[in-house]
């Protein structure tokens, strides 16, 4: 496969969400010509002001796009979006790329390229690990899987929206390493949870974990200051931490704490409300039996309190 440029490419993008449109952005923003689709049409029309435009449908988009990317929430979305007489695979030309760069279970991605080699196409999975702010920067870290060659060929477009991009073998390996990576990010902000409903219920101010956790400082920041909006939001954090389990289950590997992880996220998703998946931490307090009384002593006591 040719080197993709800006020159000679035109891309197609489905799912401008809160991961699609900054990664659009900086593509029409570093010269691509960038076609757009979202199921919600004016999610996709905040790309004209950067010169992108808009398809009428998936088949439209994939028929004058030869690299088409997306950005989806679920494997049904992203098999729906990819298969069948309007997806992208039937009105794809021969040759072209697809790069879904979605949180998939590894087997969905071994179906699109079951799907794709019966019409001529490539495919690669690359997927993407950061939140909205990283996107924004261009600061991403993308696993990729699927043929090396077509990995290669797509730098130009990683260059843009990562900085670091990884090559890591056949189709399903890209997905398999974001499970990898979100089983961390899940249970690592289980941890942050539970020592600040810790710190909170022994009566002391859970600001002062900024003082002793300097690699969640970000993350603490917003969540000390009631700040739950979300930069990855706590819905598609329960999402992984199901496809976590599914592949766990079917490899027969063990994972006691991820399990338990994903129960509390459960519990605090099950609310409804759009947050990010730092938001466990309310959970924990409430688990707890933390109230506001509790909190405003416990943040009165530190602040009375010198270094």
């Amino acid at each position: 496969m040719n080197p993709i440029t800006p020159e000679k490419n035109k891309l197609g993008f489905v799912g401008i969400g809160y991961m699609g449109r900054p990664i659009a952005q900086r593509l029409l923003e570093s010269g691509f010509k960038l076609t757009a689709y979202d199921r919600n049409r004016s999610e996709a029309e905040e790309l004209i002001r950067y010169g992108g435009t808009v398809a009428k449908s998936i088949a439209d988009l994939s028929s004058r796009c030869d690299v088409v990317l997306s950005c989806l929430p679920s494997d049904e979305a992203v098999l729906n979006v990819h298969s069948g007489p309007e997806g992208t695979f039937a009105n794809a030309q021969r040759g072209s790329l697809i790069i879904d760069m979605s949180t998939v279970f590894p087997e969905t991605s071994r179906q699109l390229l079951q799907l794709a080699s019966e019409r001529g196409v490539n495919v690669l999975d690359v997927t993407i690990s950061g939140s909205t702010p990283a996107a924004e920067q261009g600061a991403l870290v993308l696993f990729g899987g699927g043929e090396r060659e077509c990995f290669e060929a797509a730098e130009s477009i990683f260059r843009v929206i990562a900085g670091k991009y990884f090559y890591l073998g056949p189709t399903g390996a890209g997905a398999t390493m974001k499970l990898v990576v979100n089983s961390l990010l899940g249970i690592g902000m289980q941890a942050i949870a539970e020592a600040v409903a810790l710190g909170e219920k022994a009566g002391l101010d859970h600001n002062r974990l900024l003082d002793v956790a300097p690699a969640h400082v970000g993350k603490l920041k917003r969540a000390m200051m009631g700040d739950y909006s979300p930069q990855f939001p706590l819905r598609l954090m329960n999402k992984d931490f199901g496809l976590i389990l599914k592949l766990a289950a079917a490899i027969d590997a063990p994972m006691p704490a991820t399990r338990a992880a994903f129960e509390v996220n459960a519990a605090q998703s099950a609310t409804g409300n759009e947050l990010d998946f730092s938001a466990v931490i309310l959970q924990m307090e409430k688990q707890a039996h933390l109230d506001f009384t509790d909190k405003e002593r416990s943040r009165a006591g530190a602040a009375s309190t010198t270094k």
